[in-house]
């Protein structure tokens, strides 16, 4: 399934919506005004938070919690000593991780696990200026855990 994600979403207090490929309502970007860190909360069509997304207003090192229910799914950061190209990954609660290489400014990546791809960041896909799909390819992978992701990488990108 491919969602459309606009970028430069996390505005304070903008809210929109992620569509999915056939332009239906998928999750609802509800950015959280007037708190010291960035959150962001991702609802599913019927309201519910499917994930919150949680960055420091000023951190040296840019880092970005995904949370679900009060438990930190991943934390989204560049991956140390990797010169002369940008890779992120998002550290798992039990020590493994995903990783996150391509194209980061582009939009033309992937989220990897294991070496197995998981989703696949595109600009081509949608004809859409400042959106970008994520397309998820793993039948037993959480869309908006990757979507978080995608949205966590695409900040942390345009702070460098």
């Amino acid at each position: 399934m491919r969602y459309l994600v606009r970028e430069r979403m996390f505005g304070i207090g903008e809210d929109f919506w992620v569509e999915n490929e056939h332009g239906e309502r998928a999750f609802l970007v509800d950015g959280k005004a007037l708190r010291l860190r960035q959150t962001f909360e991702l609802k599913d069509s019927e309201g519910r938070v499917a994930v919150t997304v949680k960055a420091k207003a000023f951190s040296l090192r840019g880092a970005m919690r995904i949370e679900r229910d009060g438990e930190v799914l991943a934390t989204v950061r560049e991956k140390p000593f990797t010169p002369m190209r940008e890779v992120f990954h998002a550290e798992l609660p039990g020590g493994e991780e995903l990783e996150i290489r391509g194209d980061l400014v582009g939009k033309e990546y992937d989220i990897e696990y294991g070496g197995r791809r998981l989703a696949r960041i595109s600009r081509r896909w949608f004809r859409v200026r400042e959106a970008y799909a994520v397309q998820v390819e793993a039948e037993d992978a959480d869309p908006a855990m990757l979507i978080a992701v995608a949205v966590c990488v695409d900040q942390l990108a345009q702070r460098e």
